[in-house]
């Protein structure tokens, strides 16, 4: 439970201290410009790549590490080893074609920011390899402070570059540009990035030296059996969320420079949708390495039934804190109104990402089985929805589509995974209970819509804040009420 409330912790505060980016972009790069279109369409292609580059590891270490018969260093070799490897070939191969790839991306003036992403991802790959280990180590405090040591100094450069050398250039034009050109503008997001990331890359240096390398063929051939499956899952998985920023400009009925603009918009709006995505997270960081590490023939149903409902329970009420306060959150993170026309997708976007943290929790039949090839098809099968979606619904309805299609490929895997799991290993879920919790939020969050936009806010946060009053009360009576009670008494 301490590691799980400091990986929670550290999650939920990072994130946070990320979401300071968002008014620092959109106060600096207008909607005119499409600058943060173009940051959310390359930060996409790099979410992609990092998925195809870890190719499931992350999962499989712990699979592996935990079975008694495996030593730990044996299988973070083999890791590593496949990891570093495939990230080091798609680098070269990348900085060989960068020019085409530029070009086909759109950017053909700017080849560095492709280049700086592809070694921001090169290095993420192998961090993320050693951010594994330090949770199969029971490590949560040493996993905090590099994780907020990266998200720090990103915030605070981007608030110099964006925000304070700007300024300060404009009235010291010989002095600031010795360190500061604007002509780069929003280049320096990319290249403030890579900076950071080399920073927390220099910190595991010790840590990769201190390793024991032993590498085992027998043992790769038998990890990589069990992780393309999570490759493809995790490939479905990440289209999923960034296939709609990746396909937006080449759908949308418009001139390219219109789609960045219009992407801008839906990129900085989803933002603070992505509040469920931090739950999921935590979540996830929590949740995976106790149920791989439970022994043989103990209850992992019972922790999955729980874990489920629970989260459930939680991502709700936050999705009706954040619907309740959307219109303080707007001001403090999108300072620029011209964004807010995107405000309109958050609930959608929201949905979605709970669904997909639902989904999380049912992968475990299929992994704690090894059949994690029933993940794949699952994912393949939202993705496709989610891209039939987007090339019909994309020209006529613009970014509204994308997280609509969102919606849909996420209700598609988590079906045919609860379903399907259901007659191979069936799990006796609360589902009366999810449904109560389910119906609850969505009674309350119509009540919600009706709230007149002319209120001053004051009163419409109030009126919003008395509404979902009910929903706490009820769960704190149905789930919370005996937890509390034991506590007390102990």
């Amino acid at each position: 439970m301490k590691d799980t409330a400091i990986y929670g912790v550290s999650s939920i505060v990072g994130r946070f201290l990320n979401y300071l980016l968002i008014p620092i972009y959109t106060l600096s790069l207008s909607v005119e410009s499409g600058g943060y279109g173009v940051v959310t369409e390359v930060y996409a292609y790099t979410a992609l790549a990092m998925v195809i580059l870890t190719c499931g590891m992350e999962t499989t270490l712990f699979r592996f590490a935990n079975k008694a018969e495996k030593n730990a260093d044996d299988v973070f070799t083999v890791a590593l080893t496949v990891v570093g490897t495939l990230s080091s070939i798609a680098l070269v191969l990348l900085f060989c074609l960068i020019t085409p790839i530029s070009t086909a991306l759109g950017h053909p003036d700017h080849p560095e920011w492709i280049g700086s992403m592809a070694l921001v991802t090169f290095m993420d790959a192998i961090q993320a390899v050693q951010f594994s280990r330090l949770r199969y180590e029971h490590r949560p405090w040493r996993f905090m402070t590099y994780k907020m040591v990266f998200i720090v100094l990103n915030v605070i450069l981007n608030c110099l570059y964006f925000i304070i050398l700007p300024k300060l250039y404009a009235s010291h034009p010989d002095m600031i540009g010795t360190i500061y050109n604007p002509e780069v503008g929003v280049g320096y997001a990319f290249i403030i990035n890579l900076f950071c990331t080399g920073f927390v890359m220099v910190l595991f240096l010790p840590m990769l030296l201190r390793h024991h390398w032993h590498f085992d063929s027998s043992l790769m051939r038998r990890m990589l059996q069990y992780t393309w499956p999570l490759l493809v899952l995790g490939i479905a998985g990440i289209l999923n969320q960034v296939v709609d920023k990746i396909l937006f400009k080449h759908v949308y009925n418009g001139t390219l420079h219109e789609a960045e603009q219009q992407l801008a918009i839906y990129g900085a709006c989803v933002k603070i949708a992505m509040l469920m995505a931090l739950c999921t997270q935590a979540y996830r960081y929590a949740l995976e390495p106790m149920v791989f590490a439970q022994k043989k023939g103990t209850d992992t149903n019972e922790t999955n039934i729980i874990g489920m409902k629970y989260f459930i329970v939680f991502t709700l009420l936050g999705f009706l804190a954040v619907m309740a306060y959307i219109d303080l959150l707007k001001i403090i993170f999108i300072r620029n109104e011209d964004y807010w026309p995107g405000i309109q997708a958050i609930p959608i976007v929201m949905a979605a990402e709970i669904m997909m943290g639902i989904y999380f929790n049912l992968s475990f039949w299929y992994k704690l089985i090894d059949k994690t090839i029933y993940g794949a098809w699952f994912s393949l099968a939202g993705c496709a929805v989610m891209l039939l979606v987007i090339y019909i619904g994309v020209p006529r309805y613009s970014y509204m589509a994308c997280a609509w299609a969102g919606f849909a490929g996420y209700a598609t895997s988590m079906s045919l995974s609860y379903f399907v799991g259901q007659r191979k290993n069936p799990i006796n879920y609360p589902i009366r209970d999810i449904a109560i919790y389910v119906a609850l939020a969505a009674i309350l969050y119509f009540f919600i819509t009706l709230v007149p936009d002319e209120w001053p806010m004051w009163l419409s946060i109030l009126v919003k804040t008395l509404i979902i009053i009910p929903y706490i009360i009820y769960m704190v009576y149905k789930d919370l009420r005996s937890i509390i009670a034991n506590r007390i008494r102990r």
